[in-house]
């Protein structure tokens, strides 16, 4: 049996015609600006999101952590929600790599608005750090998939902007929030100072990120990729992939969004087993009755159906639907679920499983 794996989206493996494409990409030495595939892809990206400029990135953890150093100063602090993934799952990097305290604030579904913001900007003093970063992640991963709408985010960039902070978004999943948030690109660009986007999730790549914003931002997270060691040389090979994502792969996040809702729907009918509120996107957080066993536990009795979902410690699980997971695959992971909560699942463990953080 071919494995189904709603771990991540990040697991969506190259297709066929973008392979081709990698395989046919004319290339060149990006560090030298030659690589034309590379240098397209950044232009793109640029007039997609109405901003000056783009560079391309190793990953989202990279391309957000260049968007940190860009925006901040050795000694700065950056606001951001409590389940934000730059503040629990990038290793400690804004302190590692830019000397920059992560100040997280409580927000429901992972939302920031001006009512959670007021009165955390610091004093200007000697003994304190600067509050210099507001960043948003959109969508809004483990507090649930949630999108944020235009005005939502223009709300807090015009609160940020007027009280001389900058703006940050963490779009690893922005293409998802696009689709169900019904709005475009340039439509978000000019509330931020930079953009993150993760291309090897949804859109399917094999690796990569694209960092968007001004001349200036785009500049210091240059000089920031080569200092965090990742200069490229012939990317155009996976810069061809993402052209041919773009191109291919944003519409149909949509049947991913649809899937995620039959998953949701086929859980919420499991003796035992209870969706968190509705969804948005691709992801379907639920939780398990302690009287059935763990997350872990059924996450190992899964395995041996060769269906892999990410336990996220206690009784949470998530379920990711991408690329790879068609609408049968999603009926095939109901009833194996079903199965598993009818049978018993207690005697199962996954050595070394914890929280999935992607």
């Amino acid at each position: 049996m071919t494995a189904i794996d709603l771990r991540s989206d990040t697991v969506t493996r190259p297709t066929d015609a973008m392979r081709h494409a990698m395989a046919n990409a004319e290339v060149g030495d990006d560090m030298m600006g030659e690589d034309p595939t590379v240098n397209r892809l950044e232009q793109r990206f640029a007039e997609l999101f109405d901003m000056e400029a783009a560079v391309f990135a190793c990953s989202g953890t990279q391309s957000n952590q260049m968007g940190v150093r860009a925006n901040c100063h050795p000694g700065d602090e950056l606001l951001i929600n409590e389940t934000g993934h730059i503040a629990n799952f990038e290793a400690g990097a804004p302190a590692v790599l830019s000397g920059v305290t992560v100040r997280t604030i409580e927000a429901p579904k992972g939302k920031l608005d001006i009512e959670h913001l007021e009165g955390k900007i610091r004093a200007v003093d000697q003994h304190l750090c600067r509050t210099r970063l507001v960043s948003l992640e959109n969508t809004t991963n483990i507090a649930g998939g949630w999108v944020y709408s235009i005005d939502h985010m223009a709300r807090v960039s015009g609160w940020a902007r007027e009280n001389g902070l900058r703006m940050h978004l963490d779009g690893a999943r922005f293409f998802n929030a696009c689709i169900a948030g019904g709005y475009e690109p340039s439509e978000v660009g000019p509330l931020f100072d930079t953009i993150s986007i993760c291309l090897s999730k949804g859109l399917g790549c094999p690796m990569g990120s694209i960092l968007v914003g001004d001349t200036a931002s785009i500049h210091r997270a240059r000089l920031a990729r080569k200092q965090f060691g990742g200069a490229l040389r012939q990317a155009g090979i996976v810069a061809a992939a993402a052209e041919y994502a773009m191109d291919n792969h944003i519409d149909r996040l949509a049947e991913d969004h649809e899937n995620a809702q039959l998953l949701a729907n086929g859980l919420n009918a499991i003796d035992g087993i209870t969706v968190e509120d509705e969804i948005e996107t691709n992801l379907v957080f639920f939780n398990i009755d302690p009287q059935l066993g763990t997350a872990v536990q059924l996450s190992g009795k899964l395995r041996d159906s060769n269906i892999f979902i990410g336990p996220m410690g206690g009784q949470r699980m998530r379920g990711c639907t991408h690329l790879d997971v068609s609408r049968e695959d999603v009926e095939t992971v109901v009833a194996a679920v079903q199965d598993a909560c009818k049978n018993g699942f207690r005697e199962y463990a996954v050595v070394g499983a914890g929280p999935y953080d992607k």
